[in-house]
């Protein structure tokens, strides 16, 4: 628990030191684990806290990172993430029932999916430099603005990253499984499985 614990730290702080947001837009850009975080944060932490400590450090990266750049605290756009964020925490809440490794792995990558179709949905609704017909909202899923890359390149580093750190959090529970105390019947599902 604690290495996982440790690792939602580690992906928290890399959002917030801007790791995943350089200008030169590398493979790195948009490498930032959202839905990672929601998803395993919902699925290995203690019941207390596995929706809502997620959900609010997040919150807290993105409002320090929107002050950084200059965007608003709050938009349509962030109201928009935080809606399908916490459809993922649900999605990491149902795992707890179902832990093997390839129902997490494939929920990472279908999470990761459905954050990319909706928060570009959203985009192409609210964002002025789409057309609000059918070749906007291809352009929003496909292409994105000029003078960016293209949404799926960000769709890709965000796909790598999210199914990566996945990973990553399901080996650090593993790692951290022989410390676990607790009787079976008082282990959250997860920990009985890994």
């Amino acid at each position: 628990m604690i290495a996982a614990i440790a690792l939602l730290v580690i992906a928290i702080s890399w959002r917030l030191l801007g790791l995943s947001h350089r200008d030169d837009y590398s493979w790195v850009h948009n490498f930032a684990p959202l839905s990672a975080i929601a998803l395993c944060g919902a699925f290995v932490l203690p019941r207390r806290y596995a929706f809502t400590l997620p959900l609010v450090a997040l919150l807290v990266t993105d409002i320090a990172l929107n002050l950084k750049w200059g965007f608003p605290v709050v938009s349509t756009q962030m109201i928009a993430r935080y809606f399908v964020l916490a459809a993922i925490s649900g999605a990491g809440w149902w795992l707890r029932r179902h832990p093997q490794v390839t129902v997490v792995l494939g929920t990472s990558a279908l999470c990761s999916v459905l954050f990319y179709f909706v928060t570009n949905s959203v985009a192409w609704w609210v964002d002025p430099g789409y057309a609000k017909n059918f070749e906007g909202w291809s352009q929003a899923l496909v292409g994105g603005l000029p003078g960016f890359p293209t949404t799926l390149v960000f769709f890709r580093n965000s796909l790598m990253s999210d199914v990566a750190f996945t990973a990553l959090f399901l080996l650090c529970f593993r790692v951290s499984k022989p410390a676990l105390a607790a009787p079976a019947e008082h282990q959250p599902e997860v920990a009985r499985w890994i």
